[in-house]
């Protein structure tokens, strides 16, 4: 089966052509400390040797960065790097990689009186000097508050077409095209919605395709299907991730569960629903990843999902969030939201929080306010 592909320019991402009816490229992110050069090592080459066509690894001050450069002997992996809000660190590492994900919404959160214009264009001319791609991330949670307020709370998506196209026309017009867009949430069907309309205006930028906090396994991957399977059979789409929440040891399954979701979908085996069903609960929880500040968040979503099962049956949200960097955001969409830090966990009612509390008591907080929503959805 042939599917169609819409008309992208291809991104060299050092082997690896995204774009341009290129064959659809698999992608994960390090989910160990980048500190811990043995670990990340470790990972990388085996996502690597899973098949993945790029693994991203985060750094966030200059010991990632000097970790970074120890990991880069070590791995023939293509290195994407992920900024999270510290822009400036691209001087330090785009030696060492093929890509840089900047994310817009971080950039706001430093050196804020300067324009967002400028913090690009330092970026771009970084990448430029070290035969490095871009990718433009904008996710759902951490939308600029200056694009985000100017549309009503419940539209979510608007605000992040608006990120992107202004970020697009902005790099165009620096002469730099040498870059991929990505547009994330955590509902598959505004996957769906937010891809299809920036396809429609922008049919020439390749997309990086991914349901952010997709989950635990086999829902998360089930949410991921949904969304891969309508896009990509509608020609949009040039490279995915399947966000899962994993231990270390098993990151590359989502490797495995991208590679069986791209064939089922060139051979015509489509098996999701085509909507995403809100009458259940629903967990969300982001992938394990190197901003996580305990790994006990992998436990902690593992036992919200056994503990919720009594809930199944109502239409709530609930998210288990492992970082600083999307905890705030992310959780002020669900019903009850987990922030997961170092030693504690914030407990959230939508954006309400409700209080701090450790790892041992959490479940039994979430359970007591779960049972408040149960009664009053019940009258």
């Amino acid at each position: 089966m042939e599917l169609p592909r819409n008309p992208t320019r291809a991104v060299n991402v050092g082997s690896v052509i995204i774009g341009d009816s290129n064959p659809f490229a698999v992608q994960s992110m390090c989910a160990t400390r980048t500190q811990d050069i043995d670990a990340t090592v470790i990972q990388t080459n085996d996502l690597h040797q899973a098949g993945a066509s790029i693994v991203r690894i985060a750094v966030d001050n200059r010991k990632d960065a000097a970790a970074l450069e120890k990991i880069r002997d070590q791995t023939e992996a293509n290195l994407s790097i992920d900024l999270q809000e510290h822009y400036r660190m691209a001087e330090l590492v785009a030696p060492l990689v093929q890509k840089i994900r900047y994310n817009p919404g971080h950039l706001y959160h430093h050196e804020r009186k300067k324009p967002w214009q400028d913090k690009v264009r330092y970026l771009i001319d970084i990448a430029g000097k070290n035969d490095c791609a871009i990718r433009v991330g904008v996710n759902a949670g951490s939308v600029d508050p200056a694009i985000k307020d100017l549309f009503p709370a419940d539209d979510s998506i608007s605000p992040m077409l608006v990120s992107a196209e202004e970020h697009c026309e902005f790099l165009d017009n620096i002469g730099f095209t040498r870059y991929v867009v990505s547009l994330k949430d955590s509902d598959p069907d505004k996957v769906v919605e937010v891809n299809q309309r920036f396809a429609e205006i922008r049919p020439d930028i390749p997309l990086h395709l991914g349901v952010t906090e997709a989950g635990l396994p086999p829902d998360g991957i089930i949410k991921t299907r949904i969304a891969f399977e309508q896009l990509i059979s509608q020609g949009i789409g040039d490279t995915i991730r399947v966000s899962l929440t994993l231990p270390n040891a098993r990151k590359a399954e989502e490797i495995s569960a991208g590679n069986e979701i791209i064939a089922d979908i060139i051979s015509g085996r489509v098996r999701s629903v085509v909507t995403f069903d809100r009458t259940h609960l629903n967990i969300i929880s982001c992938p394990s990843c190197s901003r996580v500040e305990n790994e006990a968040f992998i436990d902690l979503a593992e036992d919200v999902k056994k503990m919720t099962e009594y809930a199944n049956d109502y239409p709530f949200t609930i998210a288990v969030m492992g970082c600083r960097v999307n905890g705030p955001g992310e959780t002020d969409d669900a019903d009850l939201g987990l922030w997961c830090g170092p030693r504690a966990v914030t407990l959230k009612k939508g954006s309400q929080t409700l209080g701090r509390y450790s790892y041992d008591e959490i479940l039994g907080q979430l359970k007591a306010q779960l049972d408040e929503l149960i009664a009053l959805h019940s009258g």
